[in-house]
């Protein structure tokens, strides 16, 4: 099995936008240096394996994280909520964010490679893959945008049993977070949708583009409250693999949905 290689200029450009990236992100303490490697490897995968339409979604990703993560970062830092010393991530939150769109846009790129008829014959075509990386991303966004926004309302509620607990506590919810949660799944969906619709018509676009990835993105983050409540609190689970778990669930949802319509 030959895998299709990039030509020169995508391989180029794929590479210098993901090491400015990278190096950005170290620079701007968004990612300390473990975090910076691994966002350039994942950045490679998906610009890659996927699309250039991918690659800049995942940017917005990053630029719209690094406002939320400092958005009251002194208040955070006082109460102990921040990440790393100024709200740095590291290559645990990459893994935990960037493992599922990785493995969509990888999965997507073999399907095609090995699809006897082309890529229109492939079990797992680009426009069906681009629904999950899109779902896996506002997933991601609304995670993010709950945790780091949401931290603010001091009404916090255990999300099975509604329960009034402490901020920071692993399953809590808030109005606040709620809401925040799913203004990020939906600006997500419409960048998604926007960017599809203007250049790359044949790959996605239409409503699904946004509907879809903006409920399954919100759905996915209730998910992770459900799993943090269950297991993540009890010490049954990391951070990590709720991420994933709960990244993978909104992108499967994302999936269902688009083979039933």
């Amino acid at each position: 099995m030959a895998l299709p290689i990039p030509d020169t200029v995508t391989l180029a450009g794929v590479t210098c936008f993901c090491t400015a990236m990278a190096a950005a992100s170290y620079y701007r303490k968004v990612f300390d240096l473990s975090g910076s490697l691994l966002a350039f490897a994942v950045g490679m995968i998906i610009g890659i394996c996927g699309s250039v339409i991918w690659l800049l979604l995942l940017l917005v990703f990053l630029v719209t994280s690094f406002g939320i993560t400092r958005y009251r970062l002194d208040w955070k830092r006082k109460e102990g909520f921040q990440e790393g010393k100024s709200g740095e991530r590291t290559w645990r939150n990459i893994a935990a964010n960037g493992a599922v769109p990785s493995i969509i846009a990888f999965a997507s790129f073999l399907s095609e490679a090995v699809a006897s008829g082309g890529p229109d014959a492939a079990i797992f075509p680009k426009d069906t893959a681009s629904f999950l990386f899109v779902t896996s991303v506002a997933v991601a966004a609304a995670d993010t945008a709950a945790s780091e926004i949401g931290i603010i309302d001091p009404r916090v509620y255990l999300i099975t049993t509604f329960r009034r607990i402490r901020r920071g506590t692993d399953g809590g919810v808030s109005l606040t977070g709620q809401i925040v949660a799913f203004v990020a799944a939906a600006y997500t969906s419409a960048i998604a949708y926007v960017a599809f619709s203007a250049f790359d018509t044949d790959l996605l676009a239409g409503p699904r583009t946004l509907l879809i990835p903006m409920l399954c993105g919100f759905l996915g983050c209730q998910i992770d409250s459900v799993i943090g409540a269950l297991w993540e609190r009890k010490g049954r689970i990391g951070k990590l693999g709720n991420n994933f778990i709960s990244i993978s669930f909104g992108a499967f949802l994302a999936l269902l949905f688009a083979m039933g319509s």
